[in-house]
């Protein structure tokens, strides 16, 4: 009987030594596909690629909205400053404003207004009739006169300067009625704060 327990433990010890069974399989290791790795990093690529091209056109266009911005304030500047150039004319021996000229004073009295730092020179001429010391007084006059019209309206007069050339710089040197007409005027002049005008 003891010769039985003891076979029967011998056999209770191999089974248990063999496992009693069939290990299950081991998990293979996931094996690395080429393919798939290759994809993987041309779509990374693409990726990245795409973000740069992304953000150089986010760049592009933001220099063209400055560029054009420039441009935009280019043109506007040199618009407003056409417009404070514009001349007004006078009757023969005469220094007072006409209803037409009062409407281009008023565009200035606008652009002034729009541009606080803005400051202009006006010059009287006059045509070649008259004696010199006679035309430089005209011309003041005609200075003046444009100066206390654009001041009447709000300007300050520490803004405006005057200046006489009398009948020293024709625009036509014609002997005629229209050339005299062309000469008796007040041009005027962007002396300070004239880099980027505004419309107002």
């Amino acid at each position: 009987m003891k010769r039985r327990l003891l076979l029967l433990l011998a056999g209770v010890v191999t089974a248990a030594a063999c496992g009693g069974g069939n290990p299950p399989p081991a998990t293979p290791a996931p094996s690395t596909n080429a393919d798939s790795i290759a994809a993987a990093e041309k779509a990374r690529q693409d990726s990245l690629d795409a973000a740069r091209r992304a953000a150089e056109d986010a760049e592009r266009v933001a220099r063209q909205r400055t560029a054009d911005s420039l441009a935009a304030l280019g043109r506007s500047s040199d618009a407003v400053r056409t417009m404070l150039a514009t001349m007004i004319h006078f009757d023969f021996d005469k220094a007072n404003i006409r209803s037409g000229d009062a409407e281009v004073l008023d565009q200035k009295v606008s652009i002034l207004q729009a541009n606080a730092g803005a400051r202009i020179r006006v010059s009287g001429h006059c045509d070649e009739r008259g004696s010199d010391e006679y035309n430089l007084a005209l011309g003041n006059r005609r200075a003046n006169a444009a100066k206390q019209y654009l001041v009447s309206h709000g300007i300050d007069a520490g803004r405006i300067e005057t200046t006489s050339y009398g009948e020293e710089r024709p625009i036509d040197p014609g002997h005629s009625e229209e050339s005299w007409a062309k000469n008796r005027r007040d041009e005027f002049d962007v002396t300070g704060g004239g880099e980027s005008l505004r419309l107002p």
